[in-house]
């Protein structure tokens, strides 16, 4: 049985990495998706992966920061497929390399504006849409740092400790309302963004693989499957939830 069959679903940030993972898992599930982002090139690849595996997507080039594109993203997906059913508000930036008092204000506003007010303004839309149709569910990308601090990344710290809090308050405004929302906070995951970095420091490989009791990073598709429960009706019951998906690494 088809766990999202005959869903419609969001991901933004679909282009690469834990996006491109759960656009594809999405559709494994039966769901037909819309890939958001402002990477053009790498959205239309997973768009032509999608189509591989037999399914259904449309690309729509979004900035999360601003309101009147993240208000059309939304409208765009119900013009076309007639409602939306899961979002999967996953689009943000890397953690950077500068402690607090070496931040500029422009990487903090950067940063803040992209990671924490682009998913409060997914969620502002996405809901309005949901409560017309009686029904939804919602994931949040934040991230085990949303529930631990981490040296040298204070503006993403920050903004994924604010994910964390602004789940739990949206989904308690609308647990009555037939839409839940939820939040997936992964370790690190082997995604581009974390190429690069090793790729720029070489020594982050074994760190970043020695932070996780598992011995490992994540992959992307292991993500993907947290997203896909729940956005699914197994977790009909689950809302307001920070799903840990880390190798043990907050355990510790």
């Amino acid at each position: 049985m088809l766990r999202l069959d005959g869903k419609i679903g969001l991901v933004t940030g679909g282009s690469s990495g834990i996006g491109r993972a759960t656009a594809l898992a999405f559709v494994r599930e039966g769901a037909k998706v819309v890939i958001a982002d402002i990477l053009v090139e790498g959205s239309q690849e997973t768009i032509k992966m999608v189509e591989k595996a037999g399914g259904q997507a449309i690309f729509v080039k979004a900035d999360v920061s601003r309101s009147d594109e993240v208000e059309a993203m939304v409208k765009k997906a119900v013009e076309v497929y007639g409602r939306l059913d899961c979002a999967f508000n996953n689009a943000g930036l890397g953690p950077g390399r500068s402690r607090t008092a070496d931040f500029t204000e422009e990487e903090w506003d950067r940063v803040i504006s992209i990671n924490l007010k682009g998913v409060w303004l997914c969620l502002k839309y996405e809901i309005q849409q949901m409560r017309k149709q009686g029904a939804g569910a919602i994931v949040n990308t934040a991230s085990v740092v949303g529930l631990v601090g981490f040296q040298g990344a204070p503006a993403y710290v920050a903004s994924k400790h604010g994910v964390v809090g602004l789940t739990k308050a949206a989904a308690l405004e609308y647990a009555t309302s037939g839409v839940r929302i939820n939040a997936v906070c992964p370790g690190v995951t082997s995604t581009p963004m974390i190429e690069d970095i090793v790729a720029a420091r070489p020594k982050m490989a074994e760190f970043y693989r020695t932070l996780h009791p598992m011995g490992r990073l994540a992959r992307p598709e292991e993500i993907a499957e947290a997203v896909v429960w729940l956005c699914s009706d197994a977790a009909s019951f689950v809302t307001g939830h920070s799903l840990v998906v880390d190798g043990g690494l907050v355990a510790q």
